[in-house]
């Protein structure tokens, strides 16, 4: 049997895990995208500081979405 405390801090470390793995592939989805087309000099800090935000910004999305599944699902025991 897992204590509060325990299960509390397994979930923050999948939710941390699942938070970084989403920016990650969010990181990994935007590179194929032509993000140069919509810039003046492509190459330039702030065109990889703009990189960085629309990953973090996409990853955070995703990795809430999933993390609310995961609690909806766990939910739906308690309907039964």
């Amino acid at each position: 049997m897992v204590d509060g405390a325990t299960s509390l801090g397994v979930t923050a470390l999948v939710n941390i895990i699942l938070s970084l793995v989403s920016i990650a592939f969010s990181w990994w989805a935007l590179t194929n995208l032509r993000l140069d087309v919509f810039m003046r000099q492509p190459k330039s800090m702030q065109a990889h500081a703009l990189m960085i935000l629309l990953s973090v910004v996409l990853g955070h999305g995703l990795a809430s979405f999933l993390i609310d599944y995961m609690g909806w699902s766990r939910l739906i025991s308690q309907l039964f």
